[in-house]
């Protein structure tokens, strides 16, 4: 089957790679689409940080925002998966140490990460092998597009849970990229009074020259700029909470004295792993609707260019990507 491998920074190739297999508690899906990330960005530029820890390493096969039908299933597995459409959690633990055991599988010290890690090859395919017990159904309300908008929208659910904001409150969220909007969609539609901050001016989006003096009862940092999490906690109302959700290139300096002395609660996120429940249930009852965000979908040859920088013509003015891997050569 054909599959996207990233084999050096700045270096990515359609190969043709085995066929995945469906082993003990796996199964496999043929996969309908795949969103892609500044995760897979980064893994393809070299400066993800997992290549410079030894966690991940080339040749890699990225992809962990996907759609798709399960085909195989494999011994121990409910065959009952088979003709199912489905989704899965990026985040497999181990399932054995305490962290699994207590519900906490998304930051297992032995987890894999698909797409991201070593050991379990990404959804950048025409085929996946996954494990059964990650899978999420998808209801037929939640088409294609929606399913590969699980995994992102899992991430900007669990921002707006952890701001805790109730409804009439004032959220912040700092970006304007896709996990930014999409928990902008979830905070409206939880109730709250959402105001977008950006760098630069846009329809409903804030700048710094132009935010209003306000109260901000939540703030999240959906950002990868260094000087963020600080702005955060200075923009925050005391007492409440900031979430950070992005990450920066380079470290960020954040006086904690400021945290203390204005009692503000801050709250790390990793992972999609506890939204995804929400965020289907929340696509499939029409509460967020992001197909917006979507600039193009394009076959796997097209998406090396994406990645490069290169935005293909025609693409609408979304900030995510999508891919059909059933679309491109011998199709």
């Amino acid at each position: 089957m054909r599959a996207l491998v990233f084999t050096g920074p700045g270096r990515a190739e359609v190969r043709d790679v085995p066929e995945p297999q469906a082993g003990p508690g796996h199964v496999v899906v043929e996969v309908e689409r795949v969103g892609v990330c500044g995760t897979d960005v980064e893994l393809f530029t070299g400066e993800m940080s997992y290549l410079h820890t030894g966690v991940a390493s080339y040749p890699l096969r990225p992809g962990h925002e996907w759609a798709g039908t399960v085909v195989a299933a494999g011994p121990g597995v409910d065959p009952g998966w088979v003709g199912r459409r489905v989704t899965g959690d990026t985040m497999i633990g181990c399932g054995e140490c305490a962290r699994c055991r207590a519900g906490r599988h998304h930051v297992c010290p032995a987890r894999h990460e698909l797409g991201c890690r070593d050991g379990l090859p990404g959804a950048l395919a025409e085929r996946l092998a996954f494990p059964a017990a990650y899978l999420h159904e998808l209801p037929g309300s939640v088409d294609a597009t929606l399913g590969a908008l699980v995994e992102p929208g899992g991430n900007a659910l669990r921002a707006v849970r952890a701001a805790a904001v109730a409804p009439g409150e004032r959220l912040l969220i700092i970006g304007t990229g896709t996990i930014g909007l999409l928990a902008a969609m979830f905070g409206r539609a939880h109730g709250a009074e959402v105001h977008l901050l950006g760098e630069q001016p846009a329809e409903s989006v804030w700048t710094r020259a132009t935010l209003p003096d306000l109260p901000w009862d939540g703030v999240i940092d959906a950002t990868n700029g260094a000087g963020i999490p600080k702005l955060a906690v200075d923009l925050v109302e005391p007492g409440r909470t900031v979430v950070y959700i992005g990450l920066a290139g380079t470290p960020s300096l954040v006086d904690t004295r400021e945290i203390v002395l204005k009692d503000v609660t801050t709250v790390g996120l990793l992972g999609a792993s506890a939204g995804l429940g929400g965020a289907i249930t929340a696509y499939a009852e029409g509460k967020a609707d992001p197909r917006p965000l979507v600039a193009a979908t394009v076959s796997l040859e097209e998406i090396v260019g994406v990645l490069a920088g290169k935005r293909p013509p025609g693409a609408g003015p979304g900030p995510k990507f999508h891919v059909d891997p059933r679309l491109g050569q011998g199709r």
